[in-house]
């Protein structure tokens, strides 16, 4: 009997990253080492980590998504995600800072965009001059979107805008806003999206949210009261406005999902740190077997979730629809995030809830992530209605 080699020609997933995502993955890893040591600070001051976002500017965070021939990096989706999860698990506040960044207006200028509304807006964005908001949600209207009330009416050459939109990220610091609104009674088909600069007559921030979590990271209302918009900053066609924003929140539950990821890494290394004390005489590992279990369930869960999210980012950036992949590396991410953040908090006790301890901090920056981008219920939907449909 005699067998022959098939190594060869035998088709496998490869689950290790290119070398030149892992260089990069390095290089990330030392920028949150040497620009997000802050963190604590950030969230004990609730002060935005604006140094530390310059610096991801100059390093070229704030370009993954675009193309060359408009500043970008190119680096596409599945880099993101790498990136997200190493600043996230320093400080969350900078990673959703430049997650919203990327995957909320980056992503979304490059996909709608015209060539010239590109040439305006992508210098200042990719080099960080500018900062970047996402406006969707309203009082009226979180996890239904399509319920929207902000009005756009077209008058002559511009459309004026009127209305208030809430739980925006980085709203206070942001120079350039997409802006979901009301150009028609359609439910679906009468919205639009537009971009709108800061400094119009009429844009102004309301607001600012006091928060559970992520308190470096500012949450605002942004108001628009008269605002004429040029009609050339409309995003795509009049009444397409829903269709965009749905397309784009799959990059961004990716981008949560990074997050969440980052989030239970952090919880995980703190529950390692504390185990790795506890010995017996002879220096063998003597943490208890509970103890011990629940940091092997939390690491093969992370190991498990990051490969869910990061082939959804793969389907991405091969542009093939991705929003039960998405959802689900979101629901599941997210959900790890909150059960290793509780996990930190009770194994290592009096300390994980000390304010001293870095425990206490991802247990309350991990809340949100089961909340925005679409609650976990809303992805649930998602992903239900991704395989039942044809």
């Amino acid at each position: 009997m005699t067998t022959n080699s098939t190594s060869a020609s035998v088709q496998v997933a490869d689950f290790e990253l290119s070398e030149e995502l892992q260089q990069f993955r390095q290089q990330v890893r030392e920028y949150a080492q040497q620009h997000l040591g802050g963190a604590a600070a950030y969230d004990a001051e609730v002060k935005f980590p604006r140094d530390a976002v310059a610096a991801a500017a100059k390093l070229g965070l704030l370009r993954t998504t675009v193309a060359k021939e408009h500043g970008g990096s190119a680096m596409g989706n599945l880099a993101s995600c790498v990136m997200l999860e190493e600043v996230n698990a320093v400080c969350a506040s900078t990673g959703v800072t430049i997650s919203v960044h990327n995957s909320l207006v980056n992503s979304l200028l490059g996909k709608w965009c015209s060539e010239e509304q590109k040439r305006r807006w992508f210098p200042k964005l990719t080099t960080g001059e500018w900062l970047g908001a996402y406006c969707l949600s309203e009082a009226f209207s979180g996890s239904d979107a399509a319920a929207l009330r902000c009005e756009a009416k077209k008058e002559g050459d511009h459309y004026v805008i009127n209305g208030a939109k809430l739980w925006i990220t980085t709203g206070s610091e942001a120079d350039l806003f997409v802006v979901f609104a009301r150009t028609g009674p359609d439910r679906v088909k009468g919205i639009s999206a537009f971009v709108v600069e800061r400094t119009w007559p009429g844009v102004g921030v309301g607001k600012k949210e006091r928060k559970l979590g992520l308190r470096g990271s500012p949450t605002t209302e942004i108001v628009l009261q008269n605002v004429k918009v040029p009609a050339d900053c409309l995003i795509g066609q009049e009444g397409e406005g829903f269709t965009i924003a749905l397309d784009t929140l799959d990059g961004g539950r990716l981008g949560i999902a990074s997050q969440s990821l980052g989030i239970a890494r952090a919880a995980i290394d703190l529950i390692k740190a504390h185990l790795a004390t506890q010995v017996d005489p002879k220096g063998r590992p003597n943490a208890s077997q509970p103890d011990q279990w629940t940091l092997a369930d939390l690491a093969s869960d992370l190991d498990a979730y990051r490969l869910l999210t990061w082939r959804a980012a793969v389907l991405r950036d091969r542009q093939v629809r991705c929003s039960a992949e998405a959802a689900m590396g979101k629901s599941c991410a997210s959900r790890l995030a909150n059960r290793a953040a509780r996990a930190a908090v009770s194994v290592l006790g009096l300390a994980g809830v000390s304010g001293r301890n870095a425990a206490e901090r991802v247990l309350r920056d991990a809340r949100i992530t089961e909340i925005y981008e679409g609650a976990t219920d809303i992805q649930r939907l998602v992903i239900a209605r991704g395989l039942l449909t044809p």
